[in-house]
Protein backbone atom coordinates (compact mmCIF):
# COMPACT_ATOMS: atom_id res chain seq x y z
CA UNK A 1 0.00 0.00 0.00
CA UNK A 2 1.56 3.23 -1.24
CA UNK A 3 1.69 6.66 1.19
CA UNK A 4 -0.34 8.24 -0.57
CA UNK A 5 -3.32 5.45 -0.57
CA UNK A 6 -3.47 6.25 3.35
CA UNK A 7 -3.93 10.04 2.93
CA UNK A 8 -7.55 11.24 3.03
CA UNK A 9 -8.58 12.44 -0.38
CA UNK A 10 -8.45 16.58 -0.88
CA UNK A 11 -11.58 17.92 -2.14
CA UNK A 12 -10.82 20.55 -5.09
CA UNK A 13 -11.02 24.16 -3.85
CA UNK A 14 -14.36 25.93 -4.72
CA UNK A 15 -14.31 28.51 -7.00
CA UNK A 16 -16.78 31.28 -6.39
CA UNK A 17 -18.34 33.35 -9.01
CA UNK A 18 -17.36 36.52 -10.15
CA UNK A 19 -20.06 38.34 -8.36
CA UNK A 20 -19.17 36.84 -4.59
CA UNK A 21 -14.85 37.28 -5.38
CA UNK A 22 -15.43 40.67 -5.65
CA UNK A 23 -17.33 40.57 -2.94
CA UNK A 24 -14.60 37.95 -1.15
CA UNK A 25 -11.95 40.50 -2.21
CA UNK A 26 -13.24 43.70 -1.20
CA UNK A 27 -14.13 41.81 2.51
CA UNK A 28 -10.45 41.06 2.78
CA UNK A 29 -9.04 44.95 2.30
CA UNK A 30 -11.48 45.55 4.50
CA UNK A 31 -10.09 43.61 7.24
CA UNK A 32 -6.59 44.04 6.24
CA UNK A 33 -7.70 48.33 6.64
CA UNK A 34 -8.93 47.92 9.87
CA UNK A 35 -5.93 45.94 11.16
CA UNK A 36 -3.35 48.56 9.85
CA UNK A 37 -5.42 51.30 10.79
CA UNK A 38 -5.58 49.85 14.67
CA UNK A 39 -2.28 49.51 14.69
CA UNK A 40 -1.60 53.15 13.24
CA UNK A 41 -3.65 54.30 16.29
CA UNK A 42 -1.78 52.15 19.22
CA UNK A 43 1.68 53.50 17.39
CA UNK A 44 -0.25 57.11 17.58
CA UNK A 45 -0.76 56.24 20.83
CA UNK A 46 2.58 55.30 22.04
CA UNK A 47 4.39 58.22 20.04
CA UNK A 48 2.10 60.76 22.10
CA UNK A 49 3.32 58.76 26.02
CA UNK A 50 6.83 59.16 24.79
CA UNK A 51 6.66 62.97 23.62
CA UNK A 52 4.84 63.75 27.04
CA UNK A 53 7.86 62.01 28.60
CA UNK A 54 9.62 63.34 26.88
CA UNK A 55 8.33 67.01 27.41
CA UNK A 56 8.05 66.30 30.53
CA UNK A 57 11.90 65.46 31.79
CA UNK A 58 13.38 66.79 28.10
CA UNK A 59 17.08 66.31 29.63
CA UNK A 60 16.53 62.80 30.25
CA UNK A 61 14.52 61.74 27.58
CA UNK A 62 15.41 64.37 24.06
CA UNK A 63 18.46 63.34 22.38
CA UNK A 64 19.45 66.85 20.90
CA UNK A 65 22.34 65.82 19.10
CA UNK A 66 20.32 63.37 17.01
CA UNK A 67 16.90 65.91 16.45
CA UNK A 68 19.64 68.84 15.07
CA UNK A 69 21.38 66.01 12.60
CA UNK A 70 17.19 65.52 11.60
CA UNK A 71 16.65 69.22 11.44
CA UNK A 72 19.91 69.08 9.45
CA UNK A 73 18.92 66.60 6.96
CA UNK A 74 15.50 67.81 6.41
CA UNK A 75 15.38 71.18 6.40
CA UNK A 76 18.90 72.37 5.26
CA UNK A 77 19.68 69.61 2.70
CA UNK A 78 16.03 70.55 1.46
CA UNK A 79 16.73 74.33 0.46
CA UNK A 80 18.09 73.69 -2.88
CA UNK A 81 15.06 71.63 -4.48
CA UNK A 82 12.27 73.37 -2.28
CA UNK A 83 13.72 76.95 -3.78
CA UNK A 84 13.74 76.09 -7.22
CA UNK A 85 10.74 74.44 -7.62
CA UNK A 86 8.76 77.14 -5.25
CA UNK A 87 10.31 79.57 -7.64
CA UNK A 88 9.18 78.00 -10.89
CA UNK A 89 5.84 77.38 -9.37
CA UNK A 90 5.91 81.12 -8.88
CA UNK A 91 6.58 81.75 -12.43
CA UNK A 92 4.10 79.81 -13.37
CA UNK A 93 1.39 80.92 -11.35
CA UNK A 94 2.11 84.43 -12.02
CA UNK A 95 2.41 83.39 -16.24
CA UNK A 96 -1.01 81.98 -16.25
CA UNK A 97 -2.82 84.47 -14.20
CA UNK A 98 -1.78 87.10 -16.12
CA UNK A 99 -2.90 85.42 -18.85
CA UNK A 100 -6.40 84.80 -18.24
CA UNK A 101 -6.52 88.03 -16.34
CA UNK A 102 -5.25 90.08 -19.82
CA UNK A 103 -8.68 89.27 -21.04
CA UNK A 104 -10.10 91.52 -18.61
CA UNK A 105 -7.84 94.37 -18.27
CA UNK A 106 -7.18 93.04 -14.44
CA UNK A 107 -2.95 92.31 -15.07
CA UNK A 108 -2.39 93.87 -11.65
CA UNK A 109 -4.32 91.37 -9.94
CA UNK A 110 -2.09 88.86 -10.90
CA UNK A 111 -0.60 89.96 -7.71
CA UNK A 112 -3.05 88.93 -5.34
CA UNK A 113 -3.59 85.84 -7.36
CA UNK A 114 -0.20 85.04 -6.14
CA UNK A 115 0.27 86.30 -3.31
CA UNK A 116 -3.04 84.80 -1.77
CA UNK A 117 -2.73 81.32 -3.49
CA UNK A 118 1.49 80.56 -2.53
CA UNK A 119 1.39 81.81 0.78
CA UNK A 120 -2.00 80.48 2.02
CA UNK A 121 -2.09 77.14 -0.06
CA UNK A 122 0.84 76.28 -2.44
CA UNK A 123 3.93 77.34 -0.67
CA UNK A 124 2.88 74.82 2.34
CA UNK A 125 1.68 72.05 0.00
CA UNK A 126 4.71 71.89 -2.37
CA UNK A 127 6.62 71.70 0.69
CA UNK A 128 5.03 69.11 1.96
CA UNK A 129 5.00 66.85 -0.66
CA UNK A 130 8.61 67.39 -1.81
CA UNK A 131 9.50 66.44 2.01
CA UNK A 132 7.34 63.97 1.47
CA UNK A 133 9.28 62.55 -1.05
CA UNK A 134 12.45 62.97 -0.33
CA UNK A 135 12.46 62.89 3.66
CA UNK A 136 9.68 60.46 4.07
CA UNK A 137 11.36 57.90 1.67
CA UNK A 138 15.16 57.93 3.44
CA UNK A 139 13.24 57.81 6.49
CA UNK A 140 11.40 54.34 5.86
CA UNK A 141 14.71 53.17 3.82
CA UNK A 142 16.93 53.96 6.75
CA UNK A 143 14.61 52.26 9.33
CA UNK A 144 14.08 49.22 6.75
CA UNK A 145 17.58 48.55 6.10
CA UNK A 146 17.87 48.94 9.90
CA UNK A 147 15.40 46.21 10.38
CA UNK A 148 16.55 43.85 8.01
CA UNK A 149 20.59 44.15 9.54
CA UNK A 150 18.56 43.53 13.17
CA UNK A 151 19.87 46.65 14.52
CA UNK A 152 16.50 47.71 16.13
CA UNK A 153 16.40 44.37 17.54
CA UNK A 154 19.82 44.83 18.88
CA UNK A 155 18.89 48.32 20.31
CA UNK A 156 15.95 46.81 22.18
CA UNK A 157 17.87 43.96 23.68
CA UNK A 158 20.26 46.24 25.31
CA UNK A 159 17.15 48.22 26.88
CA UNK A 160 17.27 51.12 24.36
CA UNK A 161 13.84 52.56 23.85
CA UNK A 162 13.38 53.03 19.99
CA UNK A 163 10.99 55.58 20.14
CA UNK A 164 13.57 57.71 21.63
CA UNK A 165 16.02 56.92 19.86
CA UNK A 166 14.97 56.60 16.49
CA UNK A 167 11.16 58.19 15.81
CA UNK A 168 10.75 60.67 18.22
CA UNK A 169 14.35 62.62 16.74
CA UNK A 170 12.81 62.18 13.15
CA UNK A 171 9.34 63.40 14.44
CA UNK A 172 10.48 66.91 16.37
CA UNK A 173 13.72 67.56 13.52
CA UNK A 174 10.73 67.35 10.74
CA UNK A 175 8.33 69.47 12.88
CA UNK A 176 10.64 72.14 13.28
CA UNK A 177 12.13 72.57 9.85
CA UNK A 178 9.13 71.99 7.74
CA UNK A 179 7.55 75.47 8.94
CA UNK A 180 11.00 77.42 7.66
CA UNK A 181 11.02 75.54 4.64
CA UNK A 182 7.61 76.79 3.78
CA UNK A 183 8.53 79.86 4.56
CA UNK A 184 11.07 79.63 2.32
CA UNK A 185 9.04 78.03 -0.12
CA UNK A 186 6.40 81.32 0.16
CA UNK A 187 9.38 83.48 -0.18
CA UNK A 188 11.27 82.27 -3.55
CA UNK A 189 7.53 81.22 -4.50
CA UNK A 190 6.83 85.76 -4.25
CA UNK A 191 10.57 85.95 -6.32
CA UNK A 192 9.91 83.92 -9.14
CA UNK A 193 6.30 85.93 -9.64
CA UNK A 194 7.75 89.46 -9.06
CA UNK A 195 10.49 88.53 -11.85
CA UNK A 196 7.65 86.89 -14.28
CA UNK A 197 5.34 90.06 -13.53
CA UNK A 198 8.36 92.47 -14.19
CA UNK A 199 9.32 90.96 -17.40
CA UNK A 200 5.85 90.12 -18.76
CA UNK A 201 3.75 93.22 -17.82
CA UNK A 202 6.22 95.62 -16.75
CA UNK A 203 5.27 95.61 -13.19
CA UNK A 204 8.75 96.97 -10.99
CA UNK A 205 9.47 95.51 -8.35
CA UNK A 206 8.58 98.87 -5.54
CA UNK A 207 5.29 98.82 -7.25
CA UNK A 208 4.80 94.82 -7.29
CA UNK A 209 5.53 95.67 -3.36
CA UNK A 210 3.02 98.20 -2.81
CA UNK A 211 -0.11 95.88 -4.40
CA UNK A 212 1.45 92.19 -2.19
CA UNK A 213 1.44 94.47 0.63
CA UNK A 214 -2.78 95.39 -0.20
CA UNK A 215 -3.68 92.25 -1.01
CA UNK A 216 -1.96 89.92 1.61
CA UNK A 217 -1.71 90.47 5.66
CA UNK A 218 0.61 88.57 8.48
CA UNK A 219 -3.06 86.21 8.74
CA UNK A 220 -2.88 84.76 4.67
CA UNK A 221 0.86 83.86 6.10
CA UNK A 222 -0.32 82.09 8.95
CA UNK A 223 -2.74 80.28 7.81
CA UNK A 224 -0.35 78.64 5.63
CA UNK A 225 2.64 78.08 8.35
CA UNK A 226 0.14 77.06 10.42
CA UNK A 227 -0.33 74.04 8.17
CA UNK A 228 3.07 73.22 8.16
CA UNK A 229 3.68 70.86 11.86
CA UNK A 230 0.97 69.41 11.12
CA UNK A 231 1.89 68.42 7.43
CA UNK A 232 5.39 67.50 9.29
CA UNK A 233 3.51 65.30 11.59
CA UNK A 234 1.68 63.07 9.39
CA UNK A 235 4.89 62.71 6.86
CA UNK A 236 6.98 61.61 9.72
CA UNK A 237 4.72 59.56 11.75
Amino acid sequence: MCSSDLQPERKPARRLGPFRARLYRIGKATVETGTQAWRMLGYLGRVTVETGEMIAAPRKNLRFAAMVHQVEETGINALPIVGLLAFLIGVVLAYQGADQLKKFGAELFTINLLGVGVLREIGGLITAIIVAGRSGSAFTAHLGTMRVNEEIDAMQTMGLNTVDTLVLPRIIGLVIALPLLTFFADAMGLIGGAAMCYFDLGINIPAFLRQLNEAVSVNTLLVGLIKAPVFAFVISL
